[in-house]
């Protein structure tokens, strides 16, 4: 089985969110398991710097409106998996990821989602299953199926679409499609409204579409959560699989993180206790029995940041203290530490990112909040959980599927809430706070850590899911 990772990020050499970290880190596992996983992913964001002894393979065009656009492939390798990175005039080799502007975005993904489709015909090395990510290559599957009945060389080629945040759809890439003859679908379940943006065109056409958990497949399925898609994935549902995100366990395993205090297990938490000690000290903040409560994540609305806050506010009778690591939105930014100057005693914010400083956060806090409006997946959580350190979430997408609510399961390891307000996560946090320090409290400390939350089990499902695919297109091609 050979499969083409083609996605906008993988870590560790171009990461933005969670999608860096499954490209990062899945292909890797799943050639563990006999698959020939290979990466595409644009040139930007300096790649080709960090990239290792990055080799030229050939040169190609793209046909444009306004004249061919030349596309450079290069070879490299990351961890041992074999990574291809495209260049070409609408991809920058420095810069940012992701411009939010779509005039340069719309141009830089539908140059690379074409490119990525002809690097099949290129090379001689030919994919299964074309495994495309978020709306950035969601064109490669449209073009794949309308190019296939003429072209023998894609048409053996499977088509699976990984959804990872169905907001972000590349509307307002119109001009970018018109500019490269790419039409929209005619797709009768699609609203006409929607048949330019480049999102709904990989929705309609993938031979299988997939996301990053069981929840979050049934949430897509809704109007609340649906983004106006909900008709389309809800008469493609029979093709939707919700396949739960992984961990990298070797990257995140205390007995072995440098970047702690202490090394620590869950058969032995001796270390735990120095880690809390010295992040107490590094904030300036008592080394008490009140539970420190941490949030690291990006301040947008999202991941409902504001929650914490105002919940906080209401809880400031009770002994605790907080840390809230992250950057984004301005606004929120400055809630954050408008709470800080609010409760000089209690919080300390620490605007922007810094790896170090999070996983001594992971390694040195009690609960961890992740009050998500909606969360796909999430790998937090995750993290969190196998670092000790007890998740306080919002019931949603992939944080109920991997937290277990200490009320309601004997096999908990968390604290969840239902509703995304600030009084809902307030009653929460006193759970959790009430709980601190008793025998239940270590109870859910020992079961998270003592999870498996590897890409093992995830990658055996890809696997089924790949030959699935690659089977019902050799019927279809025969």
């Amino acid at each position: 089985m050979r499969v083409l990772f083609v996605a906008s990020e993988v870590a560790p050499w171009a990461k933005v969110g969670g999608l860096g970290d499954v490209v990062g880190s899945l292909p890797r596992v799943l050639r563990g398991e006999g698959v020939d996983a290979r990466v595409c992913v644009p040139a930007h964001a300096g790649l080709l710097r960090k990239a290792p002894s990055p080799r030229r393979v050939t040169s190609f065009a793209i046909g444009h409106g306004g004249g061919p656009q030349h596309a450079t492939l290069w070879e490299s390798e990351l961890d041992g998996v074999p990574a291809y990175l495209i260049a070409g005039p609408p991809i920058p080799d420095e810069g940012v990821v992701y411009t939010g502007r779509m005039d340069e975005e719309g141009e830089r993904f539908v140059f690379f989602s074409l490119a990525a489709l002809e690097l099949c015909r290129r090379l001689e090395w030919r994919p299964d299953v074309l495994h495309c990510h978020d709306w950035h290559t969601a064109v490669a599957p449209h073009v794949l199926a309308r190019r296939r009945p003429g072209d023998p060389d894609l048409a053996p080629i499977a088509s699976l679409l990984s959804v990872h945040n169905l907001p972000y759809s590349g509307q307002g890439a119109d001009a970018a499609l018109h500019a490269y003859g790419i039409g929209g679908t005619e797709d009768p379940r699609v609203a006409y409204g929607h048949r330019f943006i480049p999102l709904v065109l990989g929705l309609a056409a993938a031979d299988g579409l997939s996301t990053v958990s069981e929840g979050y497949a049934r949430e897509m399925l809704t109007a609340e959560h649906g983004c106006g898609f909900e008709h389309l994935l809800r008469e493609r549902r029979a093709d939707l699989t919700g396949i739960r995100n992984g961990l990298d366990v070797e990257r995140w395993d205390p007995s072995h993180d440098a970047a702690i205090a202490a090394p620590y297990s869950a058969d032995d938490l001796s270390g735990r206790a120095t880690c809390r000690a010295a992040l107490h000290a590094e904030l300036g903040l008592p080394d008490d029995e009140a539970p420190l409560l941490a949030v690291v994540s990006r301040l947008v609305a999202q991941k409902g940041v504001d929650l914490v806050i105002e919940a906080l506010r209401q809880l400031t009778a009770l002994p605790w203290k907080a840390v809230i690591l992250g950057t984004g939105d301005p606004g929120i930014e400055r809630d954050c530490q408008a709470l800080a100057a609010e409760l000089p005693d209690k919080v300390r914010v620490r605007i922007g990112f810094d790896d170090a400083l999070a996983r001594r956060i992971y390694a040195g806090a009690d609960c961890f909040a992740i009050p998500s409006r909606y969360e796909p997946c999430g790998m937090t959580q995750m993290i969190a959980m196998r670092y000790g350190c007890v998740p306080v979430a919002r019931e949603t997408g992939g944080l109920a599927d991997t937290v277990k609510d200490a009320d309601l399961s004997e096999d908990a390891t968390g604290i969840l809430f239902p509703v995304a307000t600030p009084a809902s996560q307030a009653f929460a946090l006193r759970r959790a706070f009430a709980l601190f320090g008793r025998p239940r409290w270590r109870a859910l400390v020992d079961r998270g850590m003592r999870a498996d939350w590897s890409w093992k089990a995830s990658a055996c499902d890809y696997v089924r899911l790949y030959e699935r695919l690659a089977a019902g297109r050799a019927r279809k091609k025969a």
